[in-house]
């Protein structure tokens, strides 16, 4: 009997591989040969950040039914051609704790200023750098938008620096409210018009794509700061360019670009903004647990049919 094919996305690293390797054969995908790439697949396996559009899913042969991610987001997929195709669809949901280390991380960063006074520092200009004034985090209000798993664990961390956390979702959530120490904001303009930073940690979807835009941007508190670690079109960069240069936004943290991995231009020589390049989920441990999640959904579906996570049919 011939072993399952898992055709995999780009060349991954070799311990990566390995596992893999135990549970059928690994072709590269090649976009020059898709055909021959993809003949007899059982299962595509990517990252969050490579295309899985209408026009790929409907190149797959009948015997691929998995589409298996490396990443918690599914919004570079075509769920809906997956679904119409019969095609599983799965992700990773371990990179909660490690995304909201980095999003707090940023958040300091960007606040303290810490890009900028390094920087200062390295150019041997001691005095530039120590004159910096940088915003309190201590006692701050925090909006979050997007009160999932990430978000949560944000509020958690900013406990731990009397912030005052507010944060707006789809619905109120009691619960979590009540562990957080969170207020609901029932819209959008309401959390922004109280927050001195914003922390985006929800979806992209066509709802919350440019959900940070000329309007919204209006409804900052003059000298707030936007940190993002969701995902990059969530913010128009342009609109966003133009708040930090007109000083109405004090500064921006950034771990996600709406043209990723392509950045706008101007952001890249602003001196209050804390650019990362996506590394929200960038620890060995974190990779790892992505990978043996991965692992595990393939395993599942290869065997059983079915998947652990994010199944969608």
């Amino acid at each position: 009997m011939n072993s399952p094919v898992i055709v995999i996305a780009r060349d991954f690293p070799e311990p990566m591989l390995t596992p893999l390797r135990q549970l059928g054969e690994v072709r590269v995908y090649d976009s020059a040969s898709p055909s021959e790439s993809l003949r007899d697949a059982r299962v595509w396996l990517g990252t969050a950040v490579d295309p899985v559009t209408a026009q790929l899913i409907q190149s797959f042969p009948d015997s691929l039914g998995l589409v298996a991610n490396l990443g918690v987001g599914l919004d570079n997929v075509d769920l809906e051609a997956a679904a119409q195709g019969g095609i599983l669809v799965t992700n990773t949901p371990v990179v909660t704790e490690d995304t909201a280390d980095l999003t707090f991380a940023l958040l300091m960063a960007t606040c303290r200023r810490l890009g900028e006074c390094e920087r200062a520092l390295r150019a041997d200009d001691w005095m530039s750098g120590a004159s910096l004034l940088g915003q309190r985090v201590h006692g701050a209000t925090l909006g979050i938008v997007g009160f999932g798993a990430i978000g949560q664990a944000v509020a958690r961390r900013a406990a731990g620096f009397a912030m005052n956390v507010i944060y707006h979702g789809p619905s109120p959530k009691p619960e979590a409210e009540q562990q957080c120490g969170a207020r609901h904001c029932a819209t959008l303009d309401e959390l922004l018009e109280s927050s001195d930073i914003v922390s985006l940690n929800c979806p992209l979807t066509d709802d919350t794509r440019h959900l940070i835009n000329e309007k919204t941007l209006a409804k900052f508190k003059p000298g707030a700061v936007l940190i993002n670690t969701g995902r990059g079109p969530l913010v128009h960069e342009e609109a966003l360019v133009h708040a930090l240069e007109s000083g109405h936004l004090s500064g921006a943290g950034l771990d996600v670009f709406e043209f990723e991995p392509a950045v706008t231009p101007t952001l890249l020589n602003l001196p209050k903004v804390t650019l990362l390049p996506h590394i929200g989920s960038a620890t060995a441990e974190c990779r790892k647990e992505m990978v043996g999640r991965a692992f595990a959904n393939i395993a599942s579906y290869l065997k059983t049919g079915d998947v652990l996570d994010g199944c969608t049919s």
